[in-house]
């Protein structure tokens, strides 16, 4: 993936001490994901690192808006992201799993990949339901969902008490008793 360079810090030339960064995010990061979720975006990564010998103190501030399928109207809409989150990378020789929390790097390495840490903070930071603000959301959708009205629902009510009312025509009673007949012959055995 060719975005790994735009989110990698070369920390090895770097003394141990406070450093900042900033990375701005685009559709290619969702692209390069195949997102199903986020269609595209634009958002602002500032980055506080504090280098030591062994590790990297990472604090991360993520803000911007991405572009979502409506929960209600299926159109697209835009999701604000406010993010922050803290990351340690351990510079070790010693394999650990990356859990989110804890980034594990080799000593021979010379940048730290931040991809899939920035990329995994933005998808989690997303609102469980994504959602136009009141009234922007496509009208004709919108109308398509509507709930029935009162009188539509009295409407409906009052259709099924007349069936209610009518009862088993006498149809219905010749449907059966067909019915009853094809049954018995079936018994039978004709």
């Amino acid at each position: 993936m060719e975005l790994n360079n735009r989110y990698s810090i070369a920390y090895k030339g770097l003394k141990n001490s406070t450093h900042d960064f900033h990375f701005e995010v685009d559709d290619e990061l969702f692209a390069a994901y195949e997102s199903r979720e986020i269609k595209g975006g634009k958002l602002a990564v500032e980055l506080t690192m504090l280098k030591a010998d062994n590790q990297l103190e990472m604090d991360f501030a993520i803000s911007g808006e991405v572009t979502c399928e409506c929960d209600r109207c299926l159109e697209d809409c835009a999701v604000p992201i406010d993010y922050e989150g803290h990351l340690i990378v351990r510079i070790s020789n010693e394999e650990g799993e990356y859990d989110g929390d804890i980034m594990w790097i080799s000593p021979a390495d010379d940048t730290v990949d931040l991809t899939q840490y920035i990329y995994e903070s933005i998808v989690l930071s997303l609102p469980y339901q994504r959602v136009h603000p009141e009234g922007e959301c496509n009208p004709e959708m919108i109308a398509r969902f509507a709930v029935a009205t009162d009188e539509e629902i009295e409407a409906i009510e009052a259709r099924a008490q007349q069936s209610e009312k009518r009862g088993i025509g006498e149809g219905d009673f010749n449907k059966l008793a067909a019915l009853k007949a094809q049954l018995e012959s079936e018994e039978r055995g004709e």
